[in-house]
């Protein structure tokens, strides 16, 4: 009997052990555990917060990009900088040619314009030859006007050497006439220019154009490929050749048709004036 219970109590106390022994091992897992979770939790990255719409302040306004230049590489500056010699030679050329026929139209104009003076300033001039000449004496020294009178009064002089070969009517006709002519001389001078830059100067572009097809050709053979950056360079100086040969043909035509009519209005009234000296010297 004491035996059994020595025995039960025994085996109660190897089961407290074990209990007491399993306990610890328990706390030691729980505690790995939790040590590797916390390892696992401080090894991930943390999350990525999205940022939030920024406070502005009221009032404030919203910042603009800086712009941004680019230079034009097809402007008028780029095709003078990428262009040889001859593109060169023939934009030098047109330049030329525009600078004269501008020139001529304004100095013509202006001799035009003063001429038209002295006719308003001859209109009132006497009819008789004794009035005339002393009339004509108050005209500038470089008037046409005053040019046909002296004419026609040395003609009326210089008439007794020829009496007998030429009349008076022919030789003093002679004589103003040519003092008209001269002044139509001196009015045409310059006029040739007009003409000449007006033919001639769209071909100068055309040939402009046909030089800068020709590099556009060329840049595409060179490349291999037909890029867009390979030949609008080229075309684009074509293009530009061609309207600048324009812009300089077409004010040196309408100025030499314009300068045409208005000379053919100034020689008429000088022959008019011309007509009535002869008249009044005929009758002196």
């Amino acid at each position: 009997m004491f035996t059994r219970w020595l025995g039960l109590l025994g085996s109660i106390a190897v089961s407290a052990a074990l209990c007491t022994l399993a306990v610890p091992a328990q706390a030691q897992d729980s505690a790995a555990g939790a040590s590797a979770a916390s390892a696992a939790e401080a090894s991930r990255p943390a999350p990525r917060q999205m940022p939030g719409p920024a406070s502005v302040p009221l009032g404030t306004p919203a910042a603009q990009a800086p712009a941004v230049q680019v230079d034009n590489p097809y402007g008028l500056g780029a095709l003078w900088m990428q262009s040889d010699l001859v593109a060169k030679f023939v934009l030098v050329m047109l330049a030329v040619m525009s600078a004269a026929s501008w020139y001529v139209i304004v100095v013509k104009l202006l001799d035009q314009r003063r001429i038209e003076v002295h006719g308003r300033a001859a209109a009132n001039l006497a009819e008789t030859a004794e009035q005339l000449l002393a009339a004509a004496e108050n005209l500038a020294a470089f008037s046409p006007y005053r040019r046909v009178v002296v004419a026609g009064f040395d003609a009326l002089r210089k008439h007794a050497r020829v009496a007998s070969k030429v009349g008076l009517d022919d030789w003093i006709s002679q004589s103003t006439d040519r003092a008209v002519d001269r002044v139509q001389r001196q009015l045409q001078q310059g006029l040739a220019v007009l003409a000449t830059v007006g033919s001639t100067a769209p071909f100068v572009g055309l040939f402009g154009t046909v030089w800068g097809i020709y590099h556009a050709l060329t840049a595409i053979g060179v490349a291999g490929q037909a890029s867009i950056d390979k030949v609008a360079g080229p075309v684009g100086e074509a293009l530009i050749m061609t309207a600048i040969g324009l812009a300089v043909a077409v004010p040196a035509v309408l100025g030499y048709n314009w300068l045409v009519r208005r000379n053919k209005g100034v020689i008429d009234h000088l022959r008019d004036f011309s007509g009535d000296v002869h008249s009044a010297l005929l009758a002196a």
